[in-house]
């Protein structure tokens, strides 16, 4: 008889509520206080890019959020985490690769947190607990 639930399955569905909630939060507060996209633009036009760029981050903490949440196409919600996360590491971040915060951890751990887990996503798909199962 198979399992009605599996442990991969529990387990797809806490990195996918925890990767997936956690970011959304970070969207939420973008899309409730858009001026935070400010930081974002200048950022960008420093670099010569198009300030339009900015926008990106809602696909990626707000869609790609809600369809990691969701388990509605999680691989491809997991794919604009990884690519908001990419971005946000060659923009705001590139100066603390090597950098430890004030309690000893890496300065980048919440950025590397949502881009590994975003990859683990990737490679794992929904599971079964999804709306969407991949």
């Amino acid at each position: 008889m198979a399992k009605l639930l599996s442990t991969e399955d529990l387990g797809k569905l806490v990195l996918r509520l925890t990767t997936g909630g956690l970011i959304l939060l970070h969207g939420v507060h973008k899309v409730l206080y858009p001026s935070s996209l400010d930081f974002i633009r200048k950022l960008l036009i420093s670099m010569d890019l198009t300030p339009l760029l900015a926008y990106g981050v809602y696909l990626g903490e707000v869609v790609g959020g809600l369809m990691v949440v969701l388990g509605v196409y999680s691989r491809m919600g997991g794919a604009l985490i990884v690519g908001n996360m990419l971005f946000a590491l060659v923009l705001a971040h590139r100066d603390e690769l090597w950098t430890l915060s004030s309690t000893g951890g890496w300065a980048m751990e919440l950025q590397a947190f949502f881009l590994f887990c975003g990859l683990a996503i990737i490679l794992l798909g929904s599971g079964r607990m999804a709306f969407k199962p991949d």
